[in-house]
C-alpha cells in the first residue's frame, strides 16, 4: 500500500512508462492543478496536500492492468479534472486518449492542460456521453462517473469483447459488482494501491452487447 507522497513518487518513478519527459508532463499537470483549483473546485482542496498519491498515482495504477501492446484508443468517461485521462496520456504518449466531459469549465481546463503538457495524443470530447457517436475502443476507464449498472448501460456501445474496463469504485466496488445481474462479464475487483478501503473493477464484457437475455 502506498501511503505517503514520497512513496507515491517512488512508485511512479519505477513505472516503465515514467521516463523524464513523462515526469515533466506530470509536474506541469500538478502545478496547473494547484493554480486552477483556486479558480474552480476541480478537486477537494485538502487532497492537494497529497496530490501525487490521491490523483496522480491513483490514476497511474490503472496502467499495469493494460498490456503495453494493447492498441488504442483509450476512452475516459467523465474525466472532470483530468483523472485518469491526462495522467494516462502523459505516461503513454503513443496511446490515443479520448476524454469525455460535458461541463464547460472542465472542458476548457482539460484543453488548456492538454496543450500545456504537450499531449498531442489526447483530445477532449465536450458532450454528454449519451450524445457521443459510438466507436470501438480498447480501454474504457471511469473514475467516480456513475454506478456500475448505469455506466455499462450508457457506455457498453463503445465496448467489444476485447475491451478492457478499468473502473475505480472506492469502497463500493465489491458491492456494485455483486449487485450486477443483467450483464455477461468477466469482471473482478483489484485492491487499490492508494486506499486500503477502495477497489478497482477490472475486466471485460463477454460480448459487445453484454446483456443477458
Amino acid at each position: 500500500m502506498i501511503t505517503t507522497e514520497d512513496q507515491a513518487r517512488q512508485w511512479l518513478r519505477a513505472l516503465p512508462e515514467c521516463d523524464e519527459e513523462a515526469w515533466v508532463r506530470l509536474e506541469t499537470l500538478v502545478a496547473m492543478l494547484v493554480e486552477e483549483n483556486l479558480q474552480q473546485n476541480l478537486v477537494s482542496a485538502s487532497s492537494l496536500d497529497h496530490v501525487w498519491l490521491r490523483h496522480i498515482v491513483d490514476s497511474a495504477q490503472l496502467l499495469p492492468h493494460v498490456p503495453r501492446e494493447t492498441s488504442t484508443p483509450w476512452l475516459d468517461l467523465g474525466t472532470g479534472a483530468g483523472f485518469p485521462g491526462l495522467v494516462i496520456a502523459a505516461l503513454r504518449p503513443e496511446c490515443q486518449v479520448v476524454m469525455v466531459e460535458s461541463r464547460a469549465r472542465r472542458i476548457e481546463w482539460l484543453d488548456r492542460a492538454r496543450i500545456a503538457m504537450g499531449l498531442e495524443n489526447a483530445r477532449v470530447v465536450g458532450q454528454r456521453l449519451e450524445l457521443v457517436e459510438s466507436f470501438p475502443v480498447n480501454v474504457i476507464s471511469a473514475r467516480a462517473f456513475a454506478p456500475l449498472e448505469k455506466l455499462l448501460t450508457i457506455s457498453s456501445r463503445f465496448s467489444t469483447s476485447d475491451t478492457v474496463w478499468l473502473l475505480p469504485k472506492g469502497r463500493s466496488a465489491k458491492q456494485e459488482l455483486e449487485d450486477l445481474r443483467k450483464w455477461r462479464h468477466m469482471f473482478h475487483v483489484e485492491q487499490s494501491l492508494t486506499d486500503p478501503q477502495a477497489g478497482i473493477i477490472v475486466g471485460k464484457l463477454a460480448d459487445r452487447k453484454g446483456m443477458t437475455k
